[in-house]
């Protein structure tokens, strides 16, 4: 569900492309674009067809942050397995309701972490894996963006709870650290708004406190 930037660029062509599934079908509401890109692919014109067709058995949610949560319950409601784009939802209460609806359906449901198999990342954990550096004291990771003026015509940038630089590039970031290091003991975090005109939060930093490593 889905033909913007994501899902051009990171779930179409995946799906594609993985042996064991078929890319069944592309919600595009309108416009050709994915007709062209994948022909063998069934363009639906609306979410309800792919929710009521039983050839789709995975549902991928591509699209803007605020509708992830209502999408992946009707997606979970119609019985279908999910996978999210980041942010799996807006609110912790959001992501837990989702949760306990698949896990009584017996149903998958997965947020999409596309950078765990990043090179770097993979590189740093087979590092932490085989103690190549000692006893590690500070691991730090983060993306640099200049980006002084807000862009404009995207939702990205719209005044939501549901965006946000914290929801954008911050799941890839804590999603690293966890599946390195596991759950943290404690959190510091400053969210804020750093530029002089802008309706989200464009920064943000995050300390995760682990046990000290011997």
């Amino acid at each position: 569900i889905g033909s913007g930037f994501v899902g051009r660029v990171f779930y179409a062509p995946f799906v594609n492309a993985v042996p064991g599934l078929k890319l069944e079908a592309i919600v595009q509401r309108r416009g050709d674009e994915s007709a062209k890109a994948y022909p063998n692919a069934r363009i639906l014109r609306s979410v309800e067809e792919a929710l009521a067709d039983p050839a789709v058995q995975l549902i991928v949610v591509g699209t803007p942050n605020e509708t992830h949560f209502p999408l992946a319950k009707q997606a979970l409601e119609a019985g279908k397995h999910v996978v999210i784009d980041k942010p799996f939802a807006a609110t912790s209460a959001q992501a837990r309701e989702l949760i306990e609806f698949a896990a009584v359906r017996s149903l998958v449901l997965a947020p999409y972490h596309n950078r765990r198999w990043d090179g770097d990342f993979l590189t740093v954990r087979k590092l932490t894996d085989q103690n190549a550096v000692g006893r590690l004291v500070t691991f730090e990771s983060h993306f640099d963006r200049f980006r002084p003026l807000p862009r404009e015509a995207t939702w990205k940038e719209a005044g939501n709870t549901a965006n946000g630089m914290l929801f954008d590039l911050g799941p890839h970031l804590v999603d690293q650290v966890l599946a390195l290091f596991g759950s943290p003991q404690a959190i510091t975090a400053s969210v804020r708004k750093d530029r002089d005109t802008t309706d989200i939060e464009d920064a943000f930093d995050i300390t995760l406190h682990y046990p000290r490593l011997d």
